[in-house]
């Protein structure tokens, strides 16, 4: 559990194509095996203390003559953004993926200050 000890807390959320790989013929439309993508997202605003980000498929486009493969994450979370990532693997077809997200977590406030 991420305890915020903040009289402010930041909710930040986005969408993002990941990849369309069905009109440029890509490895994840016709590849095999272990596949990826990634993209990194930069918040709006950085927060004091890296964020819980949660990540969700908003659009998928798969082929239905294979099974659907997919993983999905969010990794590298920093105060400043955080790695969006889509995993397939085996003879799973992926034509596109857009990913959204939500990222929540504690604000610096211009009233805060820290005497050393």
């Amino acid at each position: 559990m991420q305890v915020i000890d903040s009289a402010r807390v930041g909710i930040a959320q986005g969408s993002v194509d990941l990849f369309s790989d069905f009109e440029e013929g890509g490895e994840m439309w016709t590849g095999e095996g272990a596949r990826s993508r990634s993209q990194w997202i930069a918040f709006e605003r950085p927060f004091s203390l890296p964020p819980l980000v949660h990540v969700s498929l908003t659009l998928w486009d798969m082929d239905s003559a294979h099974n659907v493969r997919a993983d999905i994450s969010a990794e590298k979370v920093s105060e400043t953004g955080f790695e969006a990532i889509f995993r397939t693997w085996l003879d799973t077809k992926v034509a596109r993926v857009r990913m959204s997200w939500i990222a929540i977590g504690a604000i610096d406030n211009e009233d805060d200050w820290d005497v050393p």
